[in-house]
């Protein structure tokens, strides 16, 4: 699931899971209280979330609330996304509870190369992120090891 009010971003992003694999379902939402409503209407959680933090009605920040404390999604790796790389983001989304903080790429590639290795891990969430950080791709990447 993916919750950004950037359709560019959001458009790119899907391109990215096209060209992976064709057969992945990525439910997007515009803000987090419609990710929570399409959460709700689904029969079965997401392997993961990736939440903006800088959305319009509900931001991401709010929504990973939301989610953590969710008995039904407080399980579910959420990746927080941002094109700001401020440390303090960082941290708050460490401390909140996301599995990691990614700043969004400008190059396709790199968000294909991202975007393959979470896919083909997303039942060890904890073996995805080890991969992202051996792979060169970790100045995009920030995680917190408690989280995982």
């Amino acid at each position: 699931m993916l919750a950004d009010d950037d359709m560019d971003d959001t458009e790119m992003f899907c391109e990215a899971l096209a060209e992976i694999d064709e057969d992945i379902l990525c439910h997007c939402a515009e803000n987090g209280s419609e990710a929570l409503k399409i959460l709700d209407s689904l029969d079965e959680n997401p392997g993961v979330i990736f939440l903006d933090l800088n959305m319009p009605i509900m931001n991401g920040w709010e929504c990973l609330k939301e989610l953590k404390s969710n008995q039904r999604y407080k399980d579910i790796p959420v990746i927080m996304i941002s094109t700001s790389s401020h440390k303090n983001d960082m941290d708050n989304a460490a401390s909140s509870g996301a599995v990691c903080y990614f700043v969004k790429p400008n190059n396709f590639k790199d968000l294909i190369n991202v975007l393959k290795i979470i896919t083909s891990n997303l039942g060890n969430i904890k073996e995805a992120i080890a991969e992202l950080h051996s792979s060169g791709l970790q100045h995009i990447f920030t995680c917190e090891e408690s989280n995982l």
